[in-house]
């Protein structure tokens, strides 16, 4: 399950979704190229040499925004990304990681407080293919409408990753026990699949007020998708940059 004995115990989601957990767009549509030039595509380099990757975006020239259980003993962040075969190109820009920096108090057992900033090794370059996007603030507090999630994850269930941006529609639902976990969360049968974890929940006027956590899913194939909320993390955020640039 996706929490842990000091939180409260979770009736309805827990009842339904505490099945089987995955960090899984499945449905949903190819993206107009560089229609989201603050998507990062994430390559994480871990033990063994072994590869695997995550979603980020673009805060400003030097952080980039992922989730926690996305850490990896260093990465490569592809900025300018629409088809990943084709990573080497005058479009893309690909920086390393000076230092990552997991919520103090995130727990791989428990998915709760899943987010991340990644320090840059050397300034992002804005243009008309890698911009920042807006976060939405502390002072967000209603459900937002209208968002949108986006990825390079799977596009069905055991498929690979997509090599095309890939983005679909969501509807938040209100939930007290998403609410009391500092969590946004959805329901359907498009979602994000194995491969999105990191990436935005973009609403409104194409603000960021998710970070796409993890999904349960019950035997019936019901799923409820989680986003850490980013309302409830401005100030860390800010705090978290504001240190990481001062030791410089």
């Amino acid at each position: 399950m996706f929490f842990n004995n000091k939180l409260p115990v979770l009736m309805v989601l827990l009842t339904l979704y505490d099945q089987g957990r995955t960090e899984k767009i499945i449905g949903g549509h190819v993206a107009e190229p560089h229609s989201r030039p603050y998507m990062m595509f994430i390559r994480r380099h871990l033990a063994n040499n072994e590869e695997s990757f995550c979603d980020g975006f673009l805060l400003n020239e030097d952080f980039v925004m992922t989730a926690a259980h996305c850490q990896a003993n260093n990465y490569t962040i592809y900025l300018g990304v629409d088809n990943t075969k084709s990573l080497k190109n005058d479009e893309i820009q690909d920086r390393t990681v000076e230092k990552a920096f997991p919520h103090e108090n995130y727990d791989k057992n428990a998915y709760i407080d899943d987010i991340m900033l990644l320090k840059l090794s050397s300034r992002a370059v804005v243009n008309n293919f890698v911009k920042p996007v807006a976060l939405a603030s502390q002072d967000d507090v209603t459900l937002p409408k209208s968002c949108i999630v986006s990825g390079w994850g799977q596009t069905r269930p055991d498929g690979v990753i997509s090599d095309k941006l890939m983005e679909m529609n969501v509807t938040l639902i209100e939930n007290s026990d998403c609410t009391k976990l500092k969590l946004y969360c959805s329901n359907g049968k498009a979602r994000p699949g194995k491969g999105d974890s990191g990436g935005p929940l973009v609403c409104g006027q194409n603000t960021a007020y998710g970070v796409v956590a993890f999904m349960s899913q019950s035997p019936d194939g019901h799923s409820m998708v989680a986003y850490t909320k980013i309302p409830c993390y401005v100030d860390w955020i800010t705090s978290t940059m504001k240190k990481a640039l001062s030791k410089k």
